[in-house]
Order: structure tokens, then sequence, then C-alpha cells
């Protein structure tokens, strides 16, 4: 039996595939806020006795692959991974002080979907995002720099 866990009485695998973007959409996930966040989603979810197995940071959104014990509802783990890395963001890198409860960073939504046992069909997704992010990007250049026609 591959990746199930066990509690007391439960054998388990509960696998999420998780995507969640910045208020308004903007592109603020970049240079040192990428790489600290990483490490803060997966130090949150811990903390939840969760555990990611695959993730990867865009600029204007997040993915990941993530694992949940039956025990917790998926929204109230997104929902602390969200909450206290906004709260992180905050503090660390906007410098706001230490009251300063984070609300304004994520959007109030997220995705969600579950795995099943497609799983390295969803990782082989996320590890491929940065690629596909770009390759859309190249499509929408020629219309971005068209002049109107007279």
């Amino acid at each position: 039996m591959e990746d199930y866990r066990s509690l007391n009485h439960t054998k388990w695998q509960c696998k999420y595939h998780i995507v969640f973007i910045p208020k308004y959409r903007r592109r603020k996930l970049y240079g040192v806020i990428k790489r600290d966040l990483g490490e803060t989603f997966h130090r949150l979810a811990e903390q939840k006795q969760c555990w990611i197995e695959e993730g990867y940071i865009m600029p204007d959104h997040v993915h990941m692959l993530l694992n949940v014990p039956p025990k917790l509802a998926v929204s109230s783990a997104v929902g602390y991974i969200k909450g206290k890395s906004a709260i992180h963001i905050a503090r660390h890198y906007l410098k706001r002080d230490r009251n300063y409860a984070g609300q304004a960073f994520w959007a109030r939504g997220y995705f969600v979907d579950t795995v099943g046992r497609d799983t390295e069909t969803i990782r082989r997704y996320i590890a491929d995002q940065d690629k596909e992010d770009r390759r859309l990007d190249q499509l929408e250049m020629p219309w971005i720099n068209e002049k109107p026609k007279k």
C-alpha cells in the first residue's frame, strides 16, 4: 500500500492540489519572498500535521500538493497556511508592527482538487508550471505590442 499513513483506527491517503493567489493577483511573489515562502509554507503545514509533497511559487499564484489528515478539514489547513504566511510576510518584508493581522496579502478564495491515484500527474503539472507559464506569456506577447489599425 503506497503512501498510506496510519492513525489509531484509520489508514489514509488524502492529497489535495491547492492553488491560491495574492490579492488582486498582483505579481508579488518573487525574489527573497519566494525563497522564504517555501520554507514558511512547509513549517506551517507541519504545525497542522500536514505536509507539502510538491509545491511551486509563481509570481502571481501558489501551487501545492498538500497531504491533510482526515481528522482535519482542508479549509482549516489552507486557511491556517494562508493566514499565518500573510502575517509572516507583513512582519518580515513589509515591516508592519507586531499586532498586524496580515489580512491584505492573499485573496479570499482558493482552488482545491482531490488527487486520488493521479499523484504523479499532479506532481508533473506543478513541477512544469513555470515552463507552461512562460509558454503562455510568449503566446500573448504579439498581441501586447500590436499597434491599433487606422
